[in-house]
């Protein structure tokens, strides 16, 4: 197979059909390490709005139990890209997710945003820093993926289209990213843990790195000092480099999961999804979306 083969065969399938089939080709085959780094990004973003990022602060699993709650989001939501959504796995991730998150206080609108994360920041991460820019069918496909965990999850008035997420994103985020002691707390813990992957004495580096990586809103956010230009640039041109260095390596040839990544390191013996995550109240179990047969079997692929 040759470095754009997978891309043709991405082009042949329907986007709204086969949107988990062109998704999981993206994410595991052609840019496992952008999502991941992405997905990332994603998340981290999020503190920045202050009802979320200090619900995180008072819950303490991202403070205090800041690589746990990284390993089970990132399995969790990865059981469901592997397995589908008619699946025992799939199901059984789902319930989780809205188990936990049934069991705090959260807004319709705040968990629309955090969904609007995972469309977009891929694919503002990858077209900046991949080996190639994603395609058209590449960029509905999630939209369309992301749509139907949405929907999965009980979120209402889900953008309809990858510019709908993108609008619904950005302007969420211009009126409420603001400051807040605890989600700043929260970032950074999350800075830290990132940091703890690599050798010590590159913590202080990896900090700048990341931070170097980030845009103004975010900065101004969290009361960061902004990098200096010179940080910018050869951040910047380090990670791109590396896409190009990718564009010249042979296609991968087998998927390559979340369950995989080294930076996962609570579950050196293994896991069941239904025991990811935290139980902090029993709450209402089972997936908001009634699966009928047809509807299994249609999402399983």
């Amino acid at each position: 197979m040759k470095r754009y083969d997978r891309l043709k065969e991405i082009r042949r399938l329907d986007p709204e059909k086969d949107a988990l089939a062109i998704y999981r080709l993206t994410a595991t085959y052609e840019f496992p390490w952008d999502y991941t780094r992405a997905l990332e990004l994603a998340l981290y973003r999020t503190y920045a709005v202050p009802s979320i990022g200090r619900l995180l602060a008072e819950t303490a699993e991202l403070t205090d139990r800041t690589q746990k709650r990284y390993d089970d989001t990132a399995l969790l939501l990865d059981t469901v890209v592997e397995h589908g959504f008619g699946t025992d796995e799939g199901r059984t991730a789902i319930r989780r997710i809205n188990q936990m998150h049934r069991s705090y206080d959260i807004s319709n609108e705040d968990m629309r945003y955090v969904l609007c994360t995972f469309v977009v920041m891929p694919k503002r991460w990858i077209d900046a820093y991949g080996w190639r820019r994603l395609s058209r069918h590449e960029t509905t496909a999630a939209a369309v993926y992301y749509r139907t965990l949405g929907r999965h999850m009980g979120i209402q008035d889900i953008p309809d289209s990858y510019e709908a997420f993108e609008k619904c994103l950005d302007a969420y985020e211009e009126a409420h990213f603001a400051w807040d002691e605890g989600a700043r707390k929260v970032s950074d813990a999350t800075l830290d843990l990132m940091a703890s992957w690599y050798p010590g004495p590159l913590a202080p580096l990896l900090r700048a790195s990341t931070l170097a990586l980030l845009d103004e809103p975010l900065l101004r956010a969290f009361r960061y000092e902004p990098p200096g230009p010179v940080a910018r640039t050869l951040v910047g041109r380090a990670v791109r480099l590396r896409g190009r260095t990718v564009r010249l390596m042979p296609p991968r040839s087998a998927p390559h999961y979340a369950r995989q990544n080294w930076e996962i390191k609570g579950y050196p013996k293994g896991y069941r999804v239904g025991e990811l995550g935290t139980f902090p109240v029993p709450g209402v179990r089972g997936c908001p979306v009634a699966h009928t047969d047809e509807s299994a079997a249609a999402s399983a692929e």
